[in-house]
């Protein structure tokens, strides 16, 4: 039983599971390496391995290199810091101190990649290694824990079970899509008078969290490119694909928020929810063909239900009660219907970058 209940909790959790090996690897291969190599302070190698290991290479690359870089950094400057100022009494050590983390603080409040050098100063200055071996001692052997650590890290995020950014890539934009399709079916009731406001209001918070995790791994996805680690296809393109969706989706919920007044509703109405329901299955089938790695099934469905929509506009636009409408019902029918608009150019965006990302990614490594 208790083995059926540990499977059904991990179900799904294929990403987690492997990271959670990664993590457990790269920790063990570096305890086994520094007590081959005898680091007096082995512990902060077996630390760094396991922060190093993140959820893709690309961003295992960006915390070993931030990690490493700030660690040279701060040791260096604690060593000259230590050398320059004798600190062996309390008094001397608060100066010393003091000259060393205020303008590594401030370094690392500009760039955030140097948050590890503030830290790695005070290890040099106070640490009991620092005391008996000196600054510079202290200094050599921090970077040198630190660079194994980083090393092991990064080699095991490349070797055991790699899980390249644009893989996550395809997974967070399918994610979104269907998240997008969800708010979508959710806006489409709420036009007619059915729908769930606070609900529509936490589909759109996922979807706001969603997209910026989407705009963080593909950061990395480019990282991975820039740095020949990767020969997979550029995100960017889908990344604003996507992006663009949720635009138009923001315009769409706020004209959607209530039904039409009439004469809007007798006439726009039906055509506008045929619309939304159209352009929801086509994200849905999108979102699928993202995560299956295969071409999208096509967004002619909802080319077609965009077009009833517009003829419907051109109808309402040209019958006399419109002019009559009152400004808000106005402003709410244009910017639904300009929002639809738009959604027809960036489907077609989204229909050519999910295409070729897919196509690409078939054929890369």
């Amino acid at each position: 039983m208790a083995f059926a209940w540990l499977r059904t909790r991990l179900s799904g959790r294929g990403d987690e599971l492997r990271l959670a090996l990664r993590m457990t690897v790269s920790g063990v291969v570096a305890f086994a390496l520094a007590e081959l190599f005898r680091l007096e302070q082995g512990y902060w190698a077996v630390f760094t391995a396991i922060i190093v290991v993140q959820a893709s290479v690309g961003r295992s690359l960006k915390t070993g290199i931030d990690r490493l870089l700030g660690t040279i950094g701060g040791a260096a400057y604690g060593a000259l810091v230590g050398l320059a100022l004798p600190h062996a009494d309390p008094v001397m050590r608060g100066v010393a101190l003091t000259a060393a983390v205020a303008p590594l603080a401030l370094l690392a409040a500009i760039r955030a990649s140097f948050r590890i050098a503030p830290v790695t100063a005070v290890i040099v200055l106070l640490s009991t290694a620092g005391e008996s071996a000196g600054p510079l001692a202290a200094a050599a052997g921090r970077v040198s824990e630190i660079g194994l650590g980083c090393l092991v890290g990064f080699a095991v995020s490349l070797l055991v079970l790699p899980a390249r950014a644009h893989g996550l890539v395809a997974r967070t934009a399918s994610r979104s899509l269907a998240l997008q399709a969800e708010l979508l079916g959710e806006t489409s009731r709420r036009l007619g008078g059915a729908g769930d406001p606070e609900r529509a209001r936490m589909l759109n918070d996922r979807s706001a969290a969603l997209l910026r995790q989407l705009d963080m791994i593909g950061r990395e996805a480019e990282r991975e490119r820039r740095s020949r680690l990767s020969g997979a296809p550029d995100a960017e393109p889908l990344i604003r694909a996507v992006r663009r969706l949720r635009a138009d989706l923001l315009v769409i919920g706020r004209a959607s928020a209530a039904p039409l007044a009439e004469p809007g509703r007798a006439r726009l109405q039906a055509p506008a929810e045929a619309a939304l329901t159209a352009i929801a299955e086509t994200l849905r089938g999108t979102a699928a063909s993202l995560a299956a790695g295969r071409d999208p099934p096509g967004i002619a469905g909802a080319l077609a239900a965009l077009d009833g929509y517009a003829a419907a506009m051109d109808g309402f636009r040209q019958a006399p009660p419109a002019a009559d409408l009152p400004d808000e019902e106005t402003e709410r029918i244009f910017a639904l219907s300009f929002a639809l608009q738009l959604l027809r150019g960036d489907l077609r965006e989204l229909e050519a970058s999910a295409g070729a990302f897919a196509r690409r990614r078939a054929t890369k490594v």
